[in-house]
């Protein structure tokens, strides 16, 4: 089953969550190319692209084709620099612009943004309509089941979004006062889908096969996203779009695939970042990929502390090539 955003149809509908410090240009082309059905930019607040901050245009940057339709997620609390920001993106690219009010963190709902916006039905509307009006290109909008358990407004928020063009929802079945504790109702987001006829998309707790095909019964969403689970594992929405399409439970990547994939992510963080920050960057993806490998404490540990782009290419051959041997013994 795919998905049509305004005039663009997914091929798929399984998303990759944007996750700030994790789903940059490597790590977005990497899961786009290993089946995701769409990605997404990391969070860039409207007042930095205006601005023209340095890492706000980082954050937006993309190859156009290598991970097409591209999605720019916007997050602030003005409705004219929301339009604004959002009439940048377009210029620059966007096919979707996605409107953030799911945000749990502090830094960003103490501003008045994010998930905070959820407790402001009219500040959240107008971000809306003018953020609509000023492009012309389709506006999503991910959100939370409200701000907390007295104040799950989801699905007024979602009905007044599609009244005012929004091509799309995504909602995280947690509050935000839950942050990630607890469990995501999967039940009420389908509170969410009854009360709208745009596309549906269910967020929260998905980390495989029986919990895509769990939120899928329980919501009656048209879409699943995947954040968290996708830590060291970029096939993963790949995986689970095959899993909702054929009932087929593809296996983890062997060493040998699993190899390239992290070579090739190191690559394109050097490529994206440079060599210098490229390395940093790449920590703590190398972290999650060593987690089930053998030994995999002390390759983290080692790459942890290189500095050098060939001596990390280096460690991550050595730690696959004992993983391989272990597995030969």
């Amino acid at each position: 089953m795919s998905i049509r955003i305004g005039p663009v149809t997914l091929d798929n509908s399984v998303l990759l969550a944007p996750m700030s410090g994790v789903t940059d240009k490597p790590f977005r082309r990497l899961a786009r190319r290993l089946g995701a059905g769409l990605v997404m930019s990391e969070m860039v607040v409207s007042h930095e692209l205006i601005t023209g901050s340095r890492e706000g245009l980082r954050r937006i940057d993309h190859d156009g084709d290598a991970e097409a339709p591209v999605v720019i997620q916007l997050a602030g609390n003005d409705a004219a620099l929301m339009a604004e920001g959002a009439r940048i993106a377009a210029g620059k690219g966007a096919d979707i612009i996605d409107i953030n009010m799911g945000c749990p963190a502090k830094k960003v709902c103490g501003g008045f943004a994010g998930s905070a916006l959820m407790k402001d039905m009219k500040k959240a509307t107008d971000i809306i309509e003018k953020t609509v009006q000023s492009v012309g290109v389709p506006v999503t909008l991910k959100m939370r089941a409200g701000w907390d358990d007295s104040n799950r407004n989801a699905p007024e928020l979602a009905r007044a979004a599609e009244d005012l063009g929004i091509a799309m929802v995504t909602v995280h079945g947690r509050t935000r006062c839950q942050f990630y504790k607890g469990r995501a109702d999967w039940r009420f987001i389908g509170e969410v889908k009854d009360a709208v006829a745009i596309p549906v998309v269910a967020n929260g707790d998905v980390t495989g096969f029986d919990e895509a095909e769990a939120i899928k019964a329980q919501s009656g969403a048209d879409g699943i996203m995947v954040g968290r689970a996708c830590y060291g594992r970029p096939w993963l929405p790949g995986h689970l779009a095959v899993f909702m399409a054929r009932r087929e439970r593809q296996a983890e990547p062997d060493l040998a695939a699993r190899r390239a994939i992290v070579l090739e992510h190191f690559d394109g963080m050097i490529d994206h970042h440079g060599p210098v920050y490229g390395v940093r960057c790449f920590r703590k993806h190398f972290a999650w990929y060593a987690e089930d490998l053998p030994d995999g404490a002390v390759s983290r540990a080692k790459v942890n502390r290189l500095d050098e782009e060939s001596a990390v290419r280096q460690a991550i051959a050595e730690a696959f090539d004992c993983a391989q041997e272990r597995l030969a013994a």
